[in-house]
């Protein structure tokens, strides 16, 4: 372990600019943080621990299996300044960008058209995971993935699913290319209900922007429009909802 005490120390400068989106993309990398992720197989580049907890035996334990990555001991003032919780846990990890070629992806994917809250994407990177999906394709616009709150609400499931984002029109001829079928959530007179749709060999599901919806374009390019009855007094459903009821029905349907 080494000690860094001073915010003029070049490690901490080059780690602390991670927390915004611009030098995230230059140097993919991103920062997770709490106990939770020393679970997982996933190396992280450094360790960083609050020095008030450099002596916990949990933290100290399940760091053994890391041999590869650099483990540093910062102090209570410069820890805070890298953490973006209330109540930290007094541990943030280091991680590189996980690349992944879009050309394969996998026959059912998840589409998110600028969706824009990280709690949300968090939630549906999670729920994919939980139901099998390994791909999710997020339009120009979306949320950044690696946005500390998103990485925390995927509670590691960021760790295995494969992310991408792209330009509509680009997403469009991919998956007409590639013969997927386009199953959009929309609210519209020619919708059916989510129980009745009918899946193909390749399927891509789409979730739009929590206000806008998704994109008149990709709408007009779907093969089918299917919605959630609302019974209630409700507008409408959250995006992360939605989308797990959705894809626990296709799980459901593939599985037939």
């Amino acid at each position: 372990m080494i000690y860094i005490d001073s915010k003029e120390n070049n490690t901490f400068k080059k780690i602390k600019k991670y927390r915004t989106k611009k030098y995230r993309d230059k140097e993919m990398r991103f920062l997770a943080e709490g106990v939770k992720f020393l679970d997982f197989d996933t190396v992280p580049e450094y360790i960083l621990i609050d020095k008030n907890y450099s002596e916990n035996r949990e933290i100290l334990e399940k760091i053994k299996k890391f041999e590869k990555s650099e483990v540093i001991v910062l102090s209570e003032t410069l820890f805070s300044q890298l953490s973006s919780q209330e109540n930290s846990q007094g541990v943030i990890l280091v991680y590189e960008y996980m690349e992944n070629d879009i050309n394969n992806i996998s026959d059912n994917v998840i589409v998110l058209d600028r969706v824009g809250d990280p709690g949300n994407l968090g939630t549906i990177i999670r729920t994919a995971d939980a139901s099998g999906y390994k791909d999710i394709i997020l339009t120009k616009g979306s949320v950044d993935a690696y946005n500390e709150k998103t990485v925390r609400s995927t509670m590691g499931s960021i760790f295995n699913v494969r992310l991408y984002y792209i330009e509509e029109e680009t997403l469009l001829n991919l998956l007409k290319e590639k013969g997927y079928k386009i199953i959009s959530t929309v609210l519209s007179d020619d919708c059916i209900p989510y129980t009745e749709m009918k899946l193909s060999k390749k399927n891509a599901i789409v979730f739009g922007n929590e206000g806008s919806g998704i994109g008149e374009n990709i709408v007009n390019h779907s093969d089918e429009k299917v919605i959630i009855p609302i019974y209630g007094t409700a507008e409408s459903l959250n995006v992360a909802m939605a989308c797990g009821i959705i894809i626990y029905k296709c799980r459901e349907l593939l599985s037939k």
